[in-house]
């Protein structure tokens, strides 16, 4: 692409220190992330004519894609590579490979109430009273770490969650010494607490002493000429500083919604391409997600003078609708979301139907009884923001409502606003595949274009409530898979879990379940049985605590 103006400015100001950049398309998506150890060096190769012929044709697509980036700085490389995963996760840019599936850095986790605890790798943060460490951006340096903090402390290894003297018989860390094995009652809980807190101090950064202890036994070996052993005590350092630095933890992306450079001017021209009275000041968007019928979710995002209003965004889980069927789950969401708003505002369901047979008087040869389908819009009925938010103090009705997809979901939503006596508030719809502008009463819809400034602010509305809706369903599918608390036991799989599931119905009463009771499932012995109610009484007591804490 021509370097513009634009461009060249915001090159100036990229710094040379480490980040992340974000390049994005003329709509204000984000297409491509990279990390770089020195930012401008960085993106200004993507600027470079005389580079261009020794790219291949996916990378001269995306440099001809690009018409603007954003840049973030971070501490450090490690910190790069995890906002970067976590960025390409949120945005799935178009033109990125790496992380994009649903796997996870590394955690490094033990839970101080186990009857002795262990440390154990994990992908998945949980609300468990375990504690954290990481993420990691390298597995391999956290693994050797760990293989050296294990020895250092006298730390167990074995898997099992209440080891004993039939676990110890062939246990090689008992029979090392490199483990103090308090399942035989060589040292008391207390004191293996003690090792596992003197551990997890250790891991948070409390390594100096051994750091230098190396460093001095690398520089020993090197003096002798013992280069080989030199290079493995440079390795352990490398890695014991790799896995002990402190990174930051993005819980909130840094990044937000690209918006436009003028976004009162694309209102006023929405506003004029759809008849408004008004620019539309308040915007809510919806959208539907499933997976053939499962998880079925809505999300309404809200935009106000153009921009991101998030603290208005809302979620919704299906509560009527059953298979997939993206008319009645879009019927439902307007359905709960604007009945919501009335309670709220004082005005129940009794006073929609006394203004709609107001408005039927009114209209003494109009139809009263039309169905769903026969309901028909006049374009955009008179609507007064001023008036919506004086009637509206707590939560204004918005001044438009955008749907995602064509004629069927606006119908559906149009049918429940007229139920609610809200058929004044303007809808249209927004078709993905030709940008087109469904609105109710109008055969044809608008096809304004793809560069139309009115037809990029819908854009972004439609593509912040898809994201949002796909977000919460891939959240509630991760939390389906991983909700059981069972899959933290050693030696349960999938087929054990199931038989515990299908006798007990539910983890809840499981815990309530006897160890004779547990032991007559299929695959499960007295031994197995004492080992998970064991398990399960330690993560109850684990959650009792939290909640008197907090």
């Amino acid at each position: 692409m021509p370097l513009t103006d634009h461009i060249r400015s915001k090159l100036a100001q990229v710094p040379h220190k480490p980040g992340i950049y974000l390049h994005k398309d003329r709509f204000g998506t984000v297409i491509y992330v990279g990390k770089a150890k020195d930012l401008r060096r960085r993106v200004n190769q993507y600027f470079q004519s005389s580079r261009r012929m020794g790219w291949d044709l996916k990378f001269n697509a995306l440099v001809e894609a690009i018409h603007d980036f954003d840049w973030h700085v971070v501490k450090s490389d490690a910190e790069a590579v995890l906002l970067e995963g976590k960025l390409i996760k949120e945005f799935h840019p178009r033109y990125n490979i790496s992380f994009r599936d649903d796997k996870r850095f590394l955690l490094l986790k033990v839970n101080l109430n186990d009857p002795i605890p262990r440390f154990t790798l994990t992908r998945l943060r949980l609300d468990d009273g375990a504690r954290y460490f990481g993420p990691f951006p390298g597995g391999g340096a956290l693994r050797r770490t760990l293989n050296l903090v294990r020895p250092k402390f006298n730390l167990r290894g074995c898997r099992p969650l209440t080891p004993g003297e039939a676990d110890y018989k062939h246990c090689l860390y008992g029979h090392l010494k490199v483990c103090t094995a308090p399942c035989i009652g060589n040292v008391t809980r207390e004191q293996y607490l003690m090792q596992v807190n003197a551990a997890c101090d250790f891991l948070a950064g409390q390594c100096e002493e051994m750091a230098d202890d190396l460093e001095a036994a690398m520089k020993k070996a090197a003096t002798a000429q013992d280069f080989e052993r030199a290079a493995q005590f440079r390795d352990v350092l490398a890695d014991l500083r790799d896995a002990t630095k402190k990174t930051r933890e993005f819980v909130r992306v840094p990044y937000t919604l690209p918006v436009s450079l003028n976004p009162e001017k694309d209102l006023v021209e929405l506003g004029n391409l759809l008849g408004l009275p008004a620019p539309p000041a308040r915007i809510e968007g919806f959208d539907i997600s499933n997976i053939s019928g499962t998880f079925a979710v809505a999300s309404l995002v809200s935009f106000k003078n153009g921009r991101p209003d998030r603290a208005n965004y809302r979620r919704f889980k299906m509560k009527t609708v059953t298979g997939q069927d993206d008319f009645a789950c879009m019927a439902e969401t307007i359905r709960r979301r604007y009945s919501r708003l009335l309670r709220e505002s004082g005005e129940d369901e009794s006073d929609a139907a006394t203004r709609r047979a107001e408005k039927g008087k009114r209209g003494e040869g109009e139809k009263e009884t039309a169905t769903e389908a026969e309901i028909t819009f006049s374009p955009f009925p008179p609507f007064s923001p001023a008036a919506n938010s004086a009637r509206q103090p707590c939560a204004p009705l918005p001044d438009l409502i955008l749907i995602d997809g064509g004629k069927g979901q606006l119908n559906a939503a149009c049918a429940e606003l007229a139920k609610l006596g809200l058929e004044k508030i303007p809808v249209i719809g927004l078709a993905k595949e030709f940008e087109e502008i469904y609105r109710p009463g109008e055969s044809e819809p608008l096809r304004p274009g793809l560069d139309h400034p009115a037809v990029k602010l819908l854009q972004r509305v439609r593509d912040e409530s898809h994201r949002v809706a796909n977000s919460y369903n891939a959240q509630l599918r991760l939390k389906k898979i991983s909700e059981s608390i069972l899959d933290e036991f050693p030696g349960v799989g999938g087929a054990r879990k199931q038989a515990l599931l299908k006798k007990f119905g539910s983890v809840h009463r499981l815990r309530l379940a006897t160890v004779e009771q547990i032991a007559e499932v299929p695959g499960f012995g007295g031994k197995a049985a004492a080992e998970l109610k064991a398990f399960l009484e330690a993560r109850s007591a684990s959650h009792d605590a939290d909640t008197n804490a907090s």
